[in-house]
């Protein structure tokens, strides 16, 4: 690939030192993902700036056009503040004819949104867990036919939010209670589906028209405390000293039933279509014992550090984190925005 002009579109507080030294492991976490993207995007060459983002997108288009970037390696997860803004930003980079390195906005609009995501896949007949939404400042009115036990989380939010063991619960009260915390913490509509109880696959996949989907990863949940479920809360996804506490960790998943990886495989496909994403993603599914499988969720733009499991399972197909990188930004470069149409 030639050397490419990125700059790396960050959130405000996670613009990376230039070097690990002198930092904790507390505070590398919070930048690790910024990190290793602009310390490779340097290693391999290319004239990369980093530019934080809050509120205000004046930084941002002044940058493109003072500096001309030829990519924007887009790291954001939201915008001020508020996760499901993310897509404005790229339509934002849209309008000025500025490619950029993930997915579309109508993709990012779509997977983002939880409940259109699920009735979306529901349409297409993608098996995912029957679900119902109680809107926040509505009297919550459950329906007679409840099949227990149920998972409760927030409509909007992402990365475990709210997600703890009171998410499933096994009863109206526990029900109307946990439902009634999401409407007041996460200031969101509660989305409460069927709990699926099995092993939690995650497939990654990249691309625009032509698809490559990497190998299935698996959460295992190691030696959870007596009375937990293996449920993929905020502290088991987040939380570094509780995983290597409970021997939490992610790895290739082994020991798929015959025919589960080709449908996973199958399956990923037509998710990535029927939401309309682009660049990469990842899917998240459950798998019961008697090997049935039911999609979580899809998530654009997954975490990119090199030891999480989007990276982890490339690698393992044989595709090292730079090479992911520069795949990356192919994709980027001849993603078909609507406004090359127009300069065709």
């Amino acid at each position: 690939m030639k050397k490419l002009k990125i700059l790396v579109a960050v959130h405000e507080t996670l613009i990376p030192p230039d070097t690990l030294a002198g930092h904790t492991d507390r505070e590398i976490e919070e930048w690790r993902t910024e990190f290793d993207v602009v310390s490779h995007l340097k290693r391999a060459g290319h004239e990369v700036q980093c530019l934080g983002i809050l509120d205000s997108l004046t930084e941002l288009r002044a940058a493109i056009q003072d500096w001309r970037p030829d990519l924007v390696f887009n790291l954001l997860e939201e915008f001020a503040g508020i996760v499901s803004h993310d897509q404005h930003l790229v339509a934002f980079l849209e309008l000025l004819h500025q490619p950029y390195t993930g997915c579309n906005p109508r993709g990012l609009t779509l997977s983002r949104d939880k409940v259109l995501s699920k009735q979306l896949l529901s349409f297409h007949r993608i098996e995912t867990p029957k679900f119902m939404v109680f809107p926040r400042e509505r009297q919550v009115r459950l329906p007679r036919r409840m099949r227990y036990p149920l998972f409760v989380k927030s409509a909007t939010d992402d990365a475990s939010l709210g997600i703890a063991q009171a998410s499933i619960v096994d009863d109206a009260a526990s029900l109307t209670e946990r439902i009634r915390f999401i409407h007041e913490q996460n200031k969101s509509n509660a989305l409460v589906e069927e709990f699926i109880d099995g092993r939690e696959i995650y497939v990654g996949v990249f691309g625009n028209e032509r698809l490559t989907v990497l190998p299935p990863w698996e959460m295992t949940f190691g030696s959870l405390p007596p009375g937990q479920a293996a449920i993929a809360t905020r502290k088991v996804k987040w939380d570094r000293k509780y995983q290597e506490k409970h021997g939490i960790t992610t790895t290739k998943a082994e020991n798929l039933p015959e025919g589960v990886m080709p449908r996973l495989a199958r399956l990923t496909r037509r998710i990535y279509r029927a939401l309309h994403l682009s660049g990469y993603a990842r899917m998240d599914f459950r798998m019961r014992a008697d090997g049935s499988v039911f999609v979580l969720e899809a998530n654009a733009n997954p975490n990119l550090a090199q030891d999480e499991d989007f990276a982890q399972s490339a690698a393992s197909a044989g595709i090292g984190y730079s090479a992911l990188l520069s795949r990356i930004l192919s994709l980027g470069l001849s993603y078909q925005a609507a406004w090359r149409m127009t300069e065709a």
